[in-house]
């Protein structure tokens, strides 16, 4: 078995330049190898996450569109205990927490003004200005929420850039050292140094598409599925706050 393993190692490529590569060369060679796995493991966690969060907020928003008469009867624990991450929900919270505050608010002010002789009715409703509050809460919510789905993208457009050119030091390196070895070396073995140093800067290359393609691809998809999910939070936010402003807010008609 382990002479099966080493055989089939010798034979790859890769590996073969990589055992006959130089020290800087090595070292090209752990740099896109890591590379890789660092776009890897960021392409799959924000992947997983992008795909849970879109799926649990699709599930809530239809629990929420079954009790859009009383926007405000949400248990928000007992829903973060069967889907997270849900950014739905989260904007629901915090409507809910800061329309509450707000209600609460102006039941105290409005007893306050019962107490002094003022004829107005117990009923707690939300001003203009209380609604304008509550949507500049979740508009920040859902810069908030996009900021955290976006996070280390970054490290994804930065190995788009450089493993390509970390290919390119490899294959300048390799070509370098073919002629170096050509000039310093009888023609004995003149065709290991050029087969040792074309091997170097072809299989660098290789690995830098490698790294590059796969980066690009994610990152574009991860971008536009997160931005287009942005747009469905901007559009969940709305009708919710109309929700509870259709329920909350003071009819402004007055019957003669």
């Amino acid at each position: 078995m382990y002479v099966n393993i080493f055989f089939l190692l010798a034979s790859n490529p890769f590996f073969d330049a990589y055992t006959h590569s130089d020290f800087l060369g090595k070292l090209i060679f752990i740099g896109l190898i890591g590379l890789s796995i660092i776009s890897w493991i960021i392409l799959l966690h924000k992947g997983w996450i992008t795909y849970y969060a879109r799926k649990h907020s699709v599930q809530f928003h239809a629990f929420f569109q079954l009790q859009k008469s009383n926007p405000l009867s949400l248990d928000c624990e007992q829903a973060i205990l069967q889907a997270s991450p849900s950014p739905f929900l989260d904007l629901y919270a915090i409507l809910k927490k800061q329309t509450i505050d707000l209600l609460n608010k102006n039941r105290r002010f409005r007893a306050a003004a019962q107490a002094e002789g003022a004829t107005e009715s117990a009923m707690s409703y939300l001003s203009p200005s209380d609604i304008e509050f509550v949507d500049t809460y979740l508009m920040s919510a859902i810069a908030n929420q996009t900021k955290q789905l976006e996070k280390n993208l970054f490290i994804l457009s930065t190995v788009v850039a450089l493993g390509p050119f970390l290919g390119l030091l490899g294959t300048v390196w390799g070509i370098l050292t073919t002629f170096s070895e050509l000039q310093a070396n009888s023609m004995s073995s003149a065709n290991q140094a050029v087969l040792g140093g074309l091997s170097l800067a072809l299989a660098t290359t290789v690995l830098g598409l490698l790294d590059a393609i796969p980066a690009l691809i994610g990152y574009n998809y991860l971008k536009n599925t997160i931005s287009s999910f942005e747009v469905d939070m901007e559009g969940f936010s709305t009708e919710i706050l109309a929700a509870v402003e259709m329920q909350y807010r003071k009819v402004d008609i007055q019957y003669e």
